[in-house]
């Protein structure tokens, strides 16, 4: 019961003689006895099936579209994927286009994270269910204090997306687009961007803009900000207070492995990638630009990807199954996990007793979570990819791309999305909100025991 009565001063007091005060504090019941990751399962399926319902209103379409069309993009937008099977300025009028900002913006920094930042701003506590579940939706380093990291997260947020709509607006005005439209879109491509969603207002997402080098620069920013993680921004904010003396193992961490993968995919795509050469005058950019929109699971694209050659094709299905960074808007299995593995598979080999990167011992407990996203993120992808050859009359590279592109959450496509079938179409809504939620939460909020397991099994060795 002290649960209970803490959880319930945590969102304020109530009068017992309320009307709703029985089924308000059944519900509350209901939420302690689930785990975290259940909450978080809960929460963000609320959140997309209120979306949907929302995005079902004829009032907020400018032509017919169908329910199921409503609840991918719905998925995609709380999921912040960006993929979608009809064009959204063609279909939805701007209420409708600012329902799936609203999600957008949920799913890139997280459904709790609103609601404890208020609790916060009011001088109240957060209760110790806020704190376990936004302690399973974010990924923290010992020694960061949760009430810091929030404050950093809705800071940077504002400010971040504040500052990349002025630019664009900049940047779309003297690319002679009309100024009234040139406001909505900045701040939606600012948000989209910024959430590593890729949804976009034209229909070619900016293959348009493939030569416009001051909105290239700007959607890079936004979209690397967003992907380096809310961890990296807290560092960085504790070491320019005062706080810290210098930046913690996992940020150096993260701008290694970021750095190294941008410049390897830049380099692939521009020597390897023939059919950029008659689409753009920069070549460089636009191989960049690619090469960053897989990693940072962004899903803005400048050139058509369904002309790329199998061999890069491949590399964009690496940076998007790596993804961005733990603790940020984007998706994937993350950087710090490929760095986990990577450390692993060296130190195994060197015959080393212990898992070192960099110096530094990595803990058993982040090594278990590394090669479990791995297989897990494997699996997602193998699963998927086999259910959409059953259901689809399509190449098998495209549905592969497809699949990875779905469960890292970065909305790349080759075009087929919207030639999917009804099936195909459930099956990346399924894999989008797992990969959203993320594969490891999503499995134990699935199958997890809330005691843990008995450790008294006998030991059986296994050869591998």
């Amino acid at each position: 019961m002290e649960q209970v009565h803490k959880l319930h001063n945590g969102y304020g007091n109530k009068s017992k003689s309320n009307k709703w005060y029985p089924l308000i504090k059944r519900y509350r019941k209901f939420q302690l006895s689930l785990s975290p990751q259940q909450n978080l399962l809960y929460g963000f399926l609320t959140y997309t099936f209120i979306g949907w319902l929302l995005l079902c209103i004829p009032l907020f379409h400018k032509q017919a579209v169908s329910a199921l069309d409503s609840l991918f993009i719905a998925t995609s937008a709380i999921s912040t994927t960006g993929l979608v099977t009809v064009s959204l300025f063609d279909t939805y009028n701007w209420f409708g286009q600012f329902v799936i900002m609203a999600l957008i913006q949920i799913g890139g920094i997280g459904y709790m994270t609103f609601t404890s930042f208020v609790l916060l701003s009011k001088k109240s506590p957060l209760t110790h269910w806020h704190q376990r579940v936004l302690g399973a939706e974010f990924t923290m380093p010992k020694g960061f204090e949760i009430k810091d990291f929030l404050k950093s997260v809705i800071i940077f947020t504002i400010l971040i997306e504040a500052i990349g709509a002025l630019f664009l607006y900049i940047a779309f005005t003297r690319a002679d687009i009309e100024p009234n439209f040139a406001v909505w879109s900045s701040i939606f491509h600012s948000v989209s961007a910024f959430c590593t969603a890729g949804f976009g207002l034209y229909n070619d997402s900016f293959e348009q803009f493939a030569d416009n080098t001051f909105i290239n620069v700007i959607l890079s920013v936004l979209s690397i900000c967003g992907s380096l993680g809310f961890i990296v921004v807290t560092d960085f904010w504790n070491k320019i207070s005062g706080k810290t003396k210098e930046v913690t193992f996992t940020t150096k961490t993260i701008f290694a492995v970021i750095f190294l993968l941008l410049t390897v995919g830049t380099l692939m795509i521009y020597f390897f990638e023939p059919s950029i050469d008659h689409l753009v005058e920069n070549k460089w950019m636009a191989s960049f630009f690619q090469s960053m929109t897989a990693l940072t699971t962004v899903g803005f694209n400048t050139v058509p990807l369904g002309s790329f050659s199998l061999a890069v094709m491949l590399v964009l299905i690496f940076l998007m199954y790596v993804g961005a960074s733990p603790s940020g808007t984007g998706g994937g299995m993350k950087s710090t996990t490929l760095t986990a593995l990577i450390a692993i598979m060296w130190n195994r080999i060197r015959n080393n007793k212990q898992v070192t990167f960099f110096g530094k011992v990595i803990p058993l407990e982040r090594l278990y979570v590394a090669t479990s996203v791995f297989i897990l993120y494997a699996s997602v992808i193998f699963i998927s990819t086999f259910l959409l050859a059953m259901t689809e009359d399509l190449p098998l590279d495209k549905i592969l791309f497809e699949t990875t592109s779905a469960i890292g959450t970065v909305g790349l496509s080759t075009g087929i999305t919207g030639y999917l079938t009804p099936w195909g179409k459930l099956t990346l809504i399924f894999v989008m909100f797992v990969g959203r939620l993320g594969v490891l939460t999503f499995g134990i909020a699935i199958l997890a025991r809330r005691k843990g397991i008995s450790t008294t099994a006998d030991e059986g060795d296994l050869a591998v």
